[in-house]
């Protein structure tokens, strides 16, 4: 019973891998643009989810999170690369 509970948790644990929220700063505009960019933040995000999911998965989240210096996962890295490549500012 324990060990199911310890597999479960590890498990959630990892998981967790997979779900990035970035900070993004709406009022403002990413220092590369004169004009602000970032005007379609939700369709943006949407967008940029479904990228990250589909170059991503379990395995080379966790191959890249071990050797990232900032310990992000392949999710991660590659939402903020598209959310800062649409003009948004990451705070995160």
């Amino acid at each position: 019973m324990k060990k199911n509970i310890l597999l479960v948790a590890v498990f959630a644990t990892l998981l967790q891998c997979t779900y990035y929220r970035p900070i993004i700063d709406s009022s403002g505009r990413s220092g590369t643009f004169d004009i602000s960019k970032a005007e379609e933040i939700t369709n943006d995000t949407q967008h940029c989810k479904t990228l990250a999911k589909d170059n991503s998965n379990f395995v080379s989240n966790i191959l890249y999170w071990s050797v990232s210096p900032t310990l992000d996962t392949k999710y991660e890295s590659i939402m903020r690369k598209c959310l800062i490549q649409r003009g948004h500012s990451i705070l995160n």
